[in-house]
């Protein structure tokens, strides 16, 4: 269905970085749908996968990482006139393993395509920034904009805060229109388990194997579990309104589920007999509780989440089954359980 801000995008040439993971399938998606001229992925596939990205005409391929000057000469040939920069070396784990990386993509990777846009004079950057990461872990609930702590647990969450620092900076000093927007625990189709995945995936995928599932805590735990429909909305919102730019605001449904209610549901509705297992818990891992306010992106784009829990975590787990196949040849887990449950 079509929506003023979707609409928007009708016949513009529209670059996603990170287009072939879990929510930037969902977008370029959803900009096709909308009538772009072309959406262009730039994906160095290190987390995303050619089988995963909508087979539509009007969206364009390009294996590369975002660190790449031929790659970013290549895209911007193109002209594009929006960036959503989604790319990111993902995750808390991931960056601990490889902080050197980490600081390359997230901060060298960023810094350049900022570059890129202000000199291709795009009309928007959209920075996906997180806000599990920005607030650190003793910030008071719900989260708003308005705190952020230098107080961080890994070298992601560092250098997420410095994508937001340097979209300040082309702010501030070049007028370049970017907008950050806060994502926070993402779920839905398109997201394949692995080490370094988030745990609904993982949980869904363990479960149909019939496993228990691994809850490292006490399970008491909660966390904000936004469906990628809802950020897509957020994100297609946060392209057209004015009044986004500059701003930063949170991406989440508003709500808090335990770790140890998700667990049960999963198995429940998958029918996995194997239960729960408790295992030790990861050192930088120190938020009991996440809950985002949504006010400010409800005032500034009206941003609302639809989407109810159970009814994405049935949807997702519909596309777990339908793409099993892929899913199966497609996860990856290193040695050891815990490993594999990663932002919770």
């Amino acid at each position: 269905m079509q929506t003023e801000h979707s609409s928007a995008y009708k016949d513009k040439v529209i670059l996603v970085t990170g287009g072939a993971g879990a929510i930037g399938t969902n977008l370029c998606g959803a900009l096709a749908d909308a009538g772009a001229k072309m959406v262009i992925i730039l994906d160095d596939l290190l987390s995303g996968y050619t089988w995963n990205i909508p087979q539509k005409k009007n969206i364009m391929f390009v294996k590369g990482c975002i660190t790449d000057d031929i790659m970013l000469k290549r895209v911007f040939f193109e002209k594009p006139q929006y960036v959503y920069h989604l790319a990111a070396f993902f995750a808390n784990q991931n960056s601990i393993d490889y902080p050197e990386n980490d600081l390359k993509v997230n901060g060298f990777g960023t810094l350049k395509l900022l570059e890129y846009a202000l000199f291709n004079k795009v009309e928007r950057f959209i920075y996906a920034s997180s806000g599990c990461s920005i607030y650190g872990s003793s910030s008071p609930l719900p989260l708003k904009e308005d705190f952020m702590s230098m107080n961080l647990s890994t070298p992601y969450q560092i250098t997420k805060m410095l994508g937001e620092l340097y979209c300040n900076f082309f702010y501030n000093h070049y007028s370049l229109k970017v907008v950050k927007t806060r994502f926070f625990n993402s779920y839905g189709p398109g997201e394949v388990p692995g080490q370094y995945r988030n745990v609904i995936p993982n949980f869904i995928y363990w479960a149909m194997k019939g496993e228990a599932l691994p809850i490292t805590g006490t399970g008491e735990e909660t966390r904000d579990f936004t469906y990628v429909g809802d950020l897509v909305d957020g994100l297609l919102r946060a392209g057209y309104f004015e009044k986004a730019i500059g701003q930063e605001f949170n991406l989440a449904s508003g709500r808090e589920t335990k770790i140890v209610d998700l667990a049960n549901m999963i198995n429940e509705v998958i029918g996995n007999k194997a239960g729960i297992k408790f295992v030790q818990k990861r050192k930088w891992d120190t938020k009991s509780r996440l809950l985002a306010s949504i006010d400010k992106a409800r005032n500034l784009v009206g941003y609302e989440p639809k989407t109810e829990f159970k009814e994405g975590l049935m949807t997702t787990i519909e596309w777990f089954k339908d793409n099993w196949v892929s899913i199966e040849q497609s996860a990856s887990f290193g040695p050891g359980i815990s490993s594999a449950v990663r932002d919770k």
